[in-house]
């Protein structure tokens, strides 16, 4: 629900202005966000309201509204409408008569059917049709009639009302890869909580296949102490961190796990063995590294590249950088990618490097080397995110206030972005290295179990494009 300031004039009609048969009606049309608020407002959690997949196994094969959410609307009409303001409700009832589903277009409509004179109060015979004329709700409601006469201008002030269920956005992501065959997944040192429950999850979502290395001791203890279920998970015994992140990229090397996941040891550590150029995971890509954010507020999925691996990353690097990234929307659904090369300003200015490298890497894109996407820079984060503020500054691209990759000028100023939205705006991450024989899965240790399930879904659809790759 958008946030609006509405001015109307508000008149009701006391008991004398009331005449047999007087009809007032209202229309609305149900979102799927009004079965949410009203589940959230009332805690009224019928699943067959609330759980897509079991309203589709159900009686209705669809998710139904609340039956008092028409019944609502009724009251609607008797407060603001007719009789209007000063209205009581004393009595009411009501018939469902068929359910109501996302979508339908509902008229209310309420008629005069009885006076009485000695307590001022109305019968009113209430009805309820959908777009196809049927009825779905009918009953009476009994009302104490206004009184005093109103009759003035009033300002009616809305607030922004926004649902952000980061729950569904998580399951839909963990959709991606139902039916997928689980990914076997070298798991790097995950001695702590947090990361000892993401591949666990992501194991017991049929995501992965993990093979958990640090020392058993240490694992089983974490498991024991958080009632973490490892049954059926393989254990490779190592002596520390070091050791951990060694055999945990051997296991990628011989075959074993077509996946590598970070668990609770430095960033330094695992990455340290995944450049080692006699037995690491190198390519002939520059390694980086990719945050996958679904934002509540954006309307489309952005990845925020490179936040984590490249420091200060050169011309040449963020060639490689880009080129990673657009390979990976493709393979999670994005066909041709908008690209926004970020700065401080949308500009070029030779004082700023970032500034003329986007220009470079742009002109790069249009002779064919950069392949797959739509680049655009130097835009600052505004104006890649936002269309309104991009029509303001006179901007035309098709990637502005579009963007679904944002190529940052350096690590610092990419952790800056990706941290703030994941924990000022809510959003559901997912963190992966890229440029490697195999995907990586690297996150913070300070991130949640459910950050390191997410970012083995993408991980897992890595794996298995790879795989198709390798029988094209």
């Amino acid at each position: 629900m958008q946030e609006s300031n509405q001015r109307r004039l508000l008149v009701n009609k006391v008991y004398d202005e009331i005449h047999i048969g007087d009809t007032s009606s209202l229309t609305r049309t149900l979102m799927p966000e009004d079965v949410k608020l009203f589940a959230v407002l009332t805690g009224d959690i019928n699943p067959a309201v609330v759980d897509r997949e079991y309203a589709e196994s159900g009686m209705f094969r669809e998710v139904i509204a609340h039956g008092m959410w028409s019944g609502s609307l009724i009251s609607t009409v008797l407060g603001t409408q007719f009789p209007g303001p000063g209205t009581n409700l004393i009595d009411q009832t009501l018939h469902f008569a068929r359910p109501v589903t996302i979508g339908d277009t509902i008229t209310i409509t309420v008629t005069v059917k009885q006076k009485f004179d000695h307590n001022q109060h109305v019968i009113f015979d209430c009805v309820c049709t959908n777009q196809e004329g049927l009825q779905v709700v009918r009953g009476t409601a009994e009302v104490l009639a206004p009184s005093e006469k109103v009759s003035h201008m009033q300002d009616v002030h809305f607030p922004e009302i926004r649902i952000d269920d980061k729950h569904e956005r998580y399951q839909h992501l963990l959709s991606r890869v139902k039916g997928l065959e689980p990914i076997p997944t070298a798991v790097a040192h995950p001695c702590d909580c947090e990361s000892l429950k993401g591949p666990v999850i992501a194991f017991q979502e049929g995501i992965i296949e993990p093979i958990l290395v640090g020392p058993e001791s240490k694992i089983r203890a974490v498991a024991e102490e958080f009632g973490i279920d490892l049954h059926g998970i393989r254990i490779v015994n190592s002596k520390h961190s070091h050791d951990s992140a060694a055999l945990a990229v051997s296991l990628v090397r011989t075959g074993d796990a077509e996946a590598l996941m970070k668990g609770s040891l430095h960033t330094d550590e695992l990455m340290s063995e995944v450049v080692a150029r006699a037995n690491g995971m190198r390519t002939s890509r520059r390694i980086s590294h990719v945050f996958l954010m679904n934002v509540p507020t954006y309307h489309r999925p952005l990845l925020i590249t490179d936040a984590a691996i490249n420091i200060a990353p050169t011309l040449e690097d963020k060639v490689h950088i880009i080129q990673n990234a657009i390979d990976l929307a493709h393979i999670i659904g994005i066909p041709e990618p908008k690209v926004a090369i970020l700065s401080a300003v949308e500009t070029v200015n030779p004082k700023i490097q970032s500034t003329l490298d986007a220009a470079a890497l742009c002109k790069m894109a249009d002779r064919g080397q950069i392949r797959g996407g739509i680049l655009d820079g130097p835009l600052a984060f505004d104006n890649a995110v936002s269309i309104v503020a991009a029509k303001t500054k006179g901007i035309k691209s098709a990637v502005a206030g579009h963007a679904e990759i944002l190529v940052v000028p350096d690590l610092e100023s990419g952790n800056m972005v990706a941290k703030q939205l994941e924990y000022l705006a809510n959003a559901l991450t997912a963190g992966i290295v890229l440029g490697t024989t195999v995907p990586i899965v690297l996150t913070s240790r300070a991130d949640s179990a459910e950050t390191r399930t997410a970012s083995c879904v993408i991980a897992a659809l890595i794996a298995h494009a790879n795989r198709k790759k390798g029988t094209a």
